[in-house]
């Protein structure tokens, strides 16, 4: 079940009805908001293309119009990323998933990092080489489209990311924080967060991450930034109704 943090920020308190709602259903709300133009999309469903961000998203998690459109949007037998849903309707099959946890930007200090540089298609091959080492989350072959990239570099050898994955409207998510295990411990990834929230503060948007709730050290290190828990909630692996030659996940 999602569980609701009551956040406070400037002696306001900041419950569903503020701003921050928006970011209950943040795939759709960024599907339907800056990332419009990578939608994938049939009536109250949507989704990334499967090579930039493996997840759907419904307006209505409990509207069964909109599991008939994701139905319709994925096809048969087709296995698919999704949040937060906690059930699905009679038809569809929930074959795995985890509980993730949501956190926001109350304090985080923003600051340019001079050495790090801004990453490219290009650099692609050597971000994945970085993610498969590291496993920070998904990074996938065009996810470097969702936004911003930076890395810190080690005698021209990657060694540190970080970047921007979902933007829902007003806000940015920072994703794939993530460094090579023989560099770890020199503040690296602390220097790119901050880095990467420079940016998106400077556009208006306000920082935010997703993590497993079962990543200790890194909900640790987070909130030790200035980001604060606001949230869990399900991600499930859901297989649509009917049969596919083929099992496809997306």
């Amino acid at each position: 079940m999602a569980q609701q943090t009551e956040l406070r920020r400037g002696g306001a308190s900041l419950r569903p009805t503020d701003p921050f709602s928006v970011l209950d259903n943040a795939v759709w709300a960024a599907l339907n908001g800056p990332h419009a133009h990578l939608a994938q999309r049939v009536g109250r469903a949507a989704r990334y293309p499967d090579d930039v961000y493996a997840f759907a998203a419904l307006a209505d998690p409990g509207d069964p119009a909109a599991w008939a459109d994701l139905h319709t949007l994925v096809g048969p037998g087709t296995t698919v990323r999704i949040k937060p849903v906690e059930d699905v309707p009679d038809g569809w099959e929930m074959v795995g998933g985890g509980v993730g946890v949501q956190l926001v930007d109350t304090g985080l200090r923003a600051e340019p990092a001079p050495e790090a540089v801004r990453l490219g298609p290009d650099d692609v091959p050597e971000i994945l080489d970085l993610v498969a080492r590291t496993r920070p989350g998904p990074f996938l072959r065009r996810t470097i489209r969702l936004g911003t990239y930076l890395g810190i570099r080690d005698r021209g050898r990657l060694i540190a990311l970080a970047g921007e994955r979902l933007r829902p409207p007003g806000w940015t998510e920072i994703s794939a924080v993530c460094t090579d295990p023989a560099h770890r411990g020199r503040g690296l990834a602390t220097r790119l967060v901050r880095a990467v929230a420079a940016g998106i503060r400077e556009r208006g948007d306000t920082p935010f991450l997703h993590a497993a709730a079962d990543n200790t050290n890194a909900i640790r290190l987070y909130e030790s930034l200035g980001f604060t828990l606001r949230r869990r909630s399900p991600i499930l692996l859901v297989r649509s109704p009917g049969t596919s030659g083929q099992g496809t996940v997306l």
